[in-house]
């Protein structure tokens, strides 16, 4: 109950889905969790979830893709605890188009939020991290940052971005001597309101269900949680050694 405990962690996008679930496990397991979001709302709802259940948190309304958003986070962070210890940047959108179909539009805002945020995440993170005496970057990337879907062209572009820029990142602050390492987590299909939308935009959601449990060799869909789970060995001193690498978990898919 206590792999985090005394740490602080930021975490991005965690209204719903997977970062709820990293930031209630965190919280669980004594980090002091600041959750953020571009839906408020949300954000308080997780935040009073951690309340109840005995943590500490705050909750901060956060535009990942606005850079003038982050500098106004952080301060809200190190007014409130002091340090930064772990950011988990996991906010993140997925629009199902082709390379045909894909507006201007549609890719310059999977961009902003998906890769500029994380960008800016870094960026903002490495700063107070430094002053804290080190931490952990953990970058939502997606399986999609391996390989390509057809029908998700922006998408791949972003999260193929967020992995390399994260090994850029590992590198960096590993020469500094930062004491930051940085590390991209790949998930399969996990079962998220995301998850749902893209399959229904896809067409039947039931016969695009079975489809994607198909080619999980593993035989059903991630939950957040098993994602959730590997944040938190990222986050903690067991993965002391670990920075700049790909962590894959998708029940098999990329193995075939």
């Amino acid at each position: 109950m206590n792999r985090v405990a005394g740490k602080v962690a930021l975490v991005t996008g965690a209204g719903m889905g997977l970062g709820r679930a990293a930031a209630l496990l965190l919280a669980a397991e004594g980090a002091k969790v600041v959750v953020t979001d571009i839906d408020e709302d949300a954000a308080r709802q997780s935040a009073e979830l951690i309340g109840q259940a005995g943590g500490e948190s705050l909750h901060h309304h956060h535009d990942v893709s606005r850079s003038e958003a982050w500098p106004a986070v952080m301060a809200a962070v190190e007014q409130k605890f002091g340090r930064l210890d772990v950011l988990i940047n996991n906010a993140g959108i997925a629009i199902a188009r082709n390379i045909e179909d894909t507006s201007l539009e549609e890719w310059r805002r999977t961009m902003a939020v998906n890769l500029d945020g994380v960008f800016f995440g870094c960026q903002q993170g490495i700063r107070l991290m430094k002053t804290s005496g080190g931490g952990s970057i953990i970058n939502l990337s997606s399986i999609d940052g391996i390989i390509g879907e057809a029908d998700l062209a922006a998408y791949c572009a972003s999260k193929g971005g967020v992995r390399t820029l994260t090994k850029a990142v590992a590198v960096h602050c590993a020469e500094k001597r930062y004491g930051i390492r940085c590390n991209s987590i790949h998930p399969g299909y996990i079962w998220t309101p995301q998850t749902e939308n893209y399959l229904r935009d896809l067409g039947t959601l039931e016969q695009e269900k079975a489809r994607a449990l198909a080619r999980h060799p593993i035989g059903f869909l991630g939950e957040p949680d098993d994602i959730a789970y590997m944040v938190l060995y990222l986050a903690s001193d067991e993965s002391k050694f670990v920075t700049g690498s790909e962590m894959v978990v998708d029940g098999g898919y990329l193995a075939v």
